[in-house]
């Protein structure tokens, strides 16, 4: 029996729906923190705003108003946000191969094209499950974050200080959850704690943002140093004979 198509009612929701509500909503949560601390940094609720749907990617947002509150030149701000957003383009090109967008939907694509929207359609198992994981995260995290960004550039000073609130922790919890699954064998669970050690020497020595990309760093090197040559050189004959 063909399993049915996903509806609003949720004793249809798949798992990567589900997941990817979840990650949504302690995602869009945290842009609370993002238009307080926007605000306070001195941008209007109409410049956080912009931010949050047109940039549209935390790390680089969180960037952007961390040089603006330090005293830092637009341009400046505007570096460390498009280096942290090296990253998208990574996630874009696998998701292009993943889920196939095509028309406006490629387009659309593009700019829902973040870590949590990438982390839920590579958990699952299925091209179905992927393309539902995506969008449904994608989704999500656009409209939570948006709405939440509105709300804390608005309440601004009335929020204090957000980590109070535990928002801070949300979305780690979110990507540990997400995490969590894959760590049965011992590669990945070696990867995660070399990752991980790296990330936190490296925290002190550089600027925000540029911990995770030392960590993604590492683990595009140790894929591709541990990769199997025969196993790669075996692929194209394996295609040319599922082609005829």
């Amino acid at each position: 029996m063909a399993p049915s198509t996903p509806t609003l009612h949720p004793s249809t929701w798949t798992p990567a729906i589900r997941v990817g509500l979840s990650i949504a909503a302690a995602t869009g949560l945290y842009g609370i923190s993002f238009g307080a601390l926007a605000v306070a940094a001195g941008l209007t609720v109409g410049q956080a705003m912009a931010l949050s749907l047109l940039m549209f990617t935390g790390g680089s947002q969180f960037a952007f108003i961390g040089v603006i509150a330090g005293g830092g030149a637009g341009s400046a701000a505007l570096g460390a946000a498009a280096l942290l957003g090296v990253r998208n383009a990574v996630y874009g090109m696998q998701l292009n191969a993943m889920i196939a967008p095509t028309g406006w939907r490629k387009a659309v694509a593009a700019q829902l094209t973040i870590d949590e929207s990438a982390a839920t359609a590579s958990g699952q198992q299925t091209p179905d499950e992927q393309r539902r994981g995506f969008w449904t995260a994608g989704v999500g995290v656009f409209v939570l974050w948006n709405l939440f960004t509105l709300l804390g550039a608005v309440l601004g000073d009335a929020l204090g200080d957000p980590r109070r609130w535990g928002l801070d922790g949300a979305a780690v919890a979110a990507f540990l959850g997400l995490l969590w699954p894959r760590l049965r064998e011992r590669e990945p669970v070696a990867l995660a704690v070399v990752c991980g050690v790296a990330t936190a020497l490296a925290v002190p020595f550089v600027p925000p943002g540029l911990p995770i990309l030392l960590a993604a760093v590492l683990g595009a090197a140790w894929g591709w140093w541990g990769r199997d040559p025969d196993a790669d050189a075996a692929t194209p004959h394996t295609r040319e004979g599922g082609a005829a």
